[in-house]
């Protein structure tokens, strides 16, 4: 049914008459494929149909199909200079007759006249007061209307639609066989109308039609969306904000993030002086000229080596590929928060990630700018920052920041971390720093899956033409994260109020086991490092300490306090335990075809492992006479059983049967450390199994080196697997010499090791630093329980909670407020040519 009803509209359908319906005279041919009507209408009332809609499509009945016809052939004329259907006593054709107006249905070719009359306006005038957009200045001949200029600016923010296919879409619209080859192409100049309009709709939307000192008065960086949360003076915040206490001056944070894109090349494709800029630094790129030549006074300064890792950004900045193109891409300053970029903080890589191009981006974006507080990210922080305040002196002083005076902290983003080395990951890392909330400094990556598709187009463009683009596409960016702004504060403080009563609650259970002693010091120790954290003086709390529990440690003590027989008694017992767990290890990797020299060097381990057990039960059985007799029971079958098997009978495993109780306390004491022990090497296996599964990730290629990375990580989790039989044996002992020596509480941080427990701190394909549960296995460090609590602990970071979203959403209606405010203003104090423009001027400042 479907099929039928739509073939059927090729033909009559069930509009078939032999007269038209308008005049009843004359033959119905013509049918118009815009219009709801649907009926066949004469050409002279299609005609009178169209004196409103001279861009709806017509098609004329041959009597056998439908074929295309032009309103331009009926004897449409658009007059303009007059009201519809109003003639013009002088009218002016257009030059040549030729007149192309392009809108979202098609090409049209068009009759058109232009008033001439004694009061009339210039052609280009009257063009725009039909809502038409000429293609030059002097006899136009093409031209695009508002609508489909608005149309397609919307279409390319969202779905980046190339203006080449846009085109050409509209050139099969009109004929998709190809054959009307009489029709000029007209692409460049449809071009040249995409990049005015941006332009002027920019210069609209940022009131320079109503300021008086109109386009040429326009200020650097001033034609960008602001960020309504960040600090706007003036704008936004309370007065006196600058006189707020050190405690409050978080508040009045900016945070900002640096970063560069790659993709956003530009090929060796004309240059400024055929393509300048219209924007000339008004928006989001830096001002191309003064940008180039600061860059050519310094061209031979050098850039120091990393210190870090081996961070390509820095050591091979001289040999990023730039064959063929001017621009290797883009470095951006976006605001770190709330995702919004920054005024003049864009600006062209002429060659790799350079510190003097990202540092005139930095100290130009922030010109002007009003703050106390500054919060900087970028994953080469930890280099870039070193020497930064020495090259801020060859800079022009209007570019200088007074940084003594104000507090600039240095950060390193989340997921680049892991990279950096280990001093590196504390100092400049967000999670050990008072005042950032869930700060990631990832902002500027999120941003590049929006515009990286545009690169496709922008890199063959003109050096102007792109600038402008990208600071067209930028200002989208702006505005859709202003528009969604409020719900996402909204649901970023509902998802903080959450997470703030978990973190809460879980603390509150951890520190309830904290002595108050321990409390009162580290408290003392965090706040002097986070209120001095530039201060390297002042040790970090939050650095990884060496475990207290050893079972070194332990074996030394119990030397010193017991027998060296018992001692030797049970600290030999646990380690041939450990031999047997390691030996079964070993037998369950050969899996089931084994060679004959496998077999031969694992019956060789079981014989020694065997002996060994003889020589120390000689010994056992002096000590634990309820020994001999379960050995006896055995006997008959640990012969045929395999060394790794046979039960030792340490006296955990005694249960009520009695023996020296001193055995006890040594048993206890070594397996409490044998736990803790393996729970260190399962830690540094973990992280070993990290960083060699990033690695693998991101470096290793091809079959044979993907082979040998795969066997390294099986190794590294056979060692895991080994540290968790060996804490389960510790955990089963501990459990039973619990019960028989009646000790309560005695677990301390010791739990029962699940599987899900078993995960590394930092694991690249789990979930956020913020909402992530540390398993309990990484909360051991100098836990002060039991008899035996060391006071080199772990350093606890306590931190004041504060509601950051809700000081935010309040900044973002002071914002709205301001600008409602201010564009009252710009209405009432329009200053036009003539009445029109003033009503014009108010109405958009409404």
């Amino acid at each position: 049914m479907y099929l039928l009803e739509f073939i059927q509209l090729d033909g009559h359908g069930e509009n078939a008459r032999d007269t038209c319906p308008g005049c009843c005279t004359d033959p119905a041919t013509f049918c118009c494929q815009d219009c709801d009507d649907m009926q066949l209408y004469c050409g002279k009332c299609s005609l009178a149909n169209h004196a409103w809609s001279p861009t709806h499509r017509i098609q004329k009945w041959n009597g056998v199909f439908f074929e295309v016809s032009l309103l331009k052939t009926l004897g449409l004329q658009v007059q303009l200079g007059h009201p519809i259907g109003q003639p013009c006593i002088l009218p002016q054709s257009a030059f040549n007759n030729d007149f192309v107006l392009i809108d979202t249905n098609r090409i049209h070719e068009i009759g058109l006249d232009f008033c001439g009359c004694e009061t009339s306006e210039r052609h280009v005038k009257q063009l725009l007061h039909h809502g038409w957009f000429p293609s030059m200045s002097t006899d136009p001949r093409t031209v695009l209307t508002f609508r489909l200029l608005h149309h397609y600016q919307i279409l390319s923010f969202e779905s980046k639609a190339l203006a080449y296919e846009f085109y050409h879409s509209l050139v099969r619209l009109t004929d998709n066989t190809g054959m009307m080859k009489c029709m000029l192409d007209r692409y460049d100049r449809f071009m040249w109308m995409v990049h005015e309009w941006q332009h002027l709709t920019i210069l609209k939307r940022f009131r320079r039609g109503h300021d008086p000192s109109g386009v040429d008065g326009t200020l650097q960086g001033e034609c960008v969306v602001l960020c309504p949360a960040c600090l706007q003076p003036g704008k936004n915040l309370p007065d006196g904000w600058q006189t707020a206490t050190k405690a409050k001056w978080w508040l009045y944070a900016v945070f900002l993030a640096i970063n560069t894109n790659f993709w956003l090349k530009r090929q060796n494709i004309s240059s400024d002086q055929a393509d300048p800029s219209l924007l000339k630094g008004w928006a989001y790129f830096v001002d191309e000229k003064d940008y180039k030549s600061f860059l050519a006074e310094h061209l031979t300064d050098a850039q120091e080596k990393s210190t870090c890792s081996s961070h390509n950004a820095v050591n091979m900045v001289e040999t990023k590929q730039s064959q063929g193109l001017v621009a290797t891409g883009v470095g951006t300053v976006d605001c770190a928060r709330h995702n919004f970029k920054w005024p003049n903080g864009v600006g062209d890589l002429q060659k790799g990630e350079k510190y003097i191009n990202m540092d005139y981006l930095f100290f130009s974006t922030l010109r002007g700018t009003q703050l106390e507080m500054l919060n900087v990210s970028y994953d080469i922080a930890c280099q870039w920052h070193k020497n930064l305040w020495a090259r801020m002196q060859s800079f022009p002083q209007s570019h200088g920041l007074d940084y003594l005076s104000k507090v600039i902290r240095f950060f390193i983003p989340k997921f680049h971390l892991p990279a950096h080395v280990a001093k590196c990951q504390m100092i400049f890392s967000f999670n050990f720093t008072h005042f950032v909330g869930q700060m990631d400094g990832e902002a500027p990556e999120r941003g590049w899956s929006n515009i990286n598709p545009v690169a496709s187009s922008t890199k063959a463009m003109g050096p102007g033409c792109r600038r402008d683009t990208l600071d067209d596409h930028f200002g989208d960016w702006n505005w859709k994260k202003t528009v969604r702004l409020g719900a996402s504060l909204l649901y970023k403080m509902k998802d903080a109020l959450a997470k703030k009563a978990a973190h809460a609650l879980a603390f509150e259970e951890f520190d309830a086991v904290i002595t108050l002693k321990h409390r009162s010091a580290w408290l003392a120790e965090m706040q002097a490092w986070e209120d001095n954290p530039n201060n390297t003086s002042i040790s970090n709390p939050l650095e990884v300490k060496a475990m207290a529990i050893t079972q070194v440690g332990v074996r030394l003590k119990l030397a010193e306090l017991e027998a060296e027989e018992l001692h030797m008694l049970v600290a030999s017992g646990i380690d041939l335990e450990e031999e047997q767990h390691r030996l079964a290890n070993i037998t369950e990797s050969m899996g089931q075809h084994t060679t004959n020299r496998q077999k031969g060097s694992l019956m060789q381990m079981r014989n020694s492992l065997r002996c060994r057990i003889d020589m120390w039960r000689r010994t056992q059985v002096l000590y634990l006479l309820a020994v001999q007799g379960l050995i006896d029971q055995a006997a008959t079958h640990e012969g045929h059983e395999n060394a790794e098997c046979i039960y030792l009978w340490l006296p955990s495993q005694l249960g009520t049967k009695p023996y020296d109780p001193h055995l006890q306390d040594n048993e206890w004491e070594l397996c409490y450390a044998q736990a803790h022990d393996a729970l260190e090497e399962l830690w540094q296996c973990l992280q070993i199994h990290c960083s060699l599964l990033t690695f693998k990730r991101e470096w290793v290629h091809g079959q044979g080196a993907n082979t040998r990375a795969q066997n390294a990580l099986a190794r590294i989790h056979q060692r895991c697997m080994a540290c968790v039989k060996r804490y389960w044996s510790a955990w089963m002992a501990l459990k039973s010499l619990a019960t028989i020596m009646k000790k309560n509480s005695w677990q301390g941080r010791l739990q029962e090791l699940a599987n899900n427990h078993i995960k590394p701190l930092m694991d690249p394909y789990a979930t956020g630093e913020g909402r992530r549960h540390v398993s309990w296995i990484w909360m051991m460090d100098g836990v002060d329980h039991g008899n035996e609590g060391d006071d080199d602990g772990v350093r606890i970071k306590w931190c004041k909670t504060h509601a950051r979203a809700l000081e935010e959403m309040c900044r973002v209606l002071e914002f709205f407020t301001w600008q409602r405010a201010w564009w009252e203003e710009q209405g009432k104090a329009c200053i036009g040519e003539c009445a029109a423009d003033i009503e014009g001027l108010r109405a958009y400042a409404a």
